[in-house]
C-alpha cells in the first residue's frame, strides 16, 4: 500500500508541473501520470471537478489528496475534516484556495511561493467552475 505524502513532500519541479497540469496544460498531466506522479494527475483533474478522478484518490491509497479537492470546493464534510486534522498545511491550503485572505498570507510569511501560486490557479479553475455554472447554455 502507497504511503500517501502530502503536497509539502513532493520536490518542487513536481509541484511546478502540478500547477501547470492545475491550469490545464495537458503536457505536464501527461508528465505527472507518465513519472511516477499519478496520484497528482488525478489530484489536479479531481481540482477541476472530474468525479472520476476524485474517486480514483479514495479507492487508490490517496484519501487526504481527495479530501483535500472536497474542502477546497467548501465541502461541509470535508472541510470539518480538514479543520478536525490540526494539519496546519491542510486547513490553510483549503481555506486560502477559498479565498480567506489569512491563510493565503500565511504562505507568503512562510515563504511557501510555489503554493501561493497553486492557490492562484486553483482559484481561477473554482471562479471559471463558478461561470459555467451559471450560465446554463454552456451545459452539453
Amino acid at each position: 500500500m502507497n504511503k500517501e505524502k502530502l503536497l509539502p513532500e513532493y520536490d518542487v519541479k513536481v509541484l511546478l508541473a502540478l500547477t501547470k497540469s492545475l491550469h490545464g496544460d495537458k503536457l505536464f498531466f501527461k508528465y505527472l501520470a507518465e513519472n511516477g506522479y499519478l496520484e497528482l494527475a488525478a489530484w489536479s483533474n479531481a481540482v477541476r471537478g472530474d468525479i472520476e478522478a476524485l474517486k480514483w484518490l479514495f479507492n487508490n491509497g490517496y484519501p487526504i489528496l481527495g479530501l483535500l479537492s472536497n474542502a477546497i470546493d467548501g465541502e461541509k464534510k470535508a472541510v470539518a475534516l480538514v479543520e478536525e486534522s490540526k494539519n496546519e498545511f491542510l486547513i490553510h491550503f483549503s481555506q486560502a484556495c477559498r479565498g480567506n485572505k489569512q491563510s493565503y498570507i500565511w504562505f507568503k510569511q512562510n515563504n511557501l511561493q510555489i503554493f501561493v501560486y497553486m492557490i492562484t490557479e486553483i482559484k481561477d479553475v473554482l471562479k471559471v467552475q463558478a461561470k459555467d455554472s451559471v450560465f446554463w447554455y454552456r451545459w452539453k
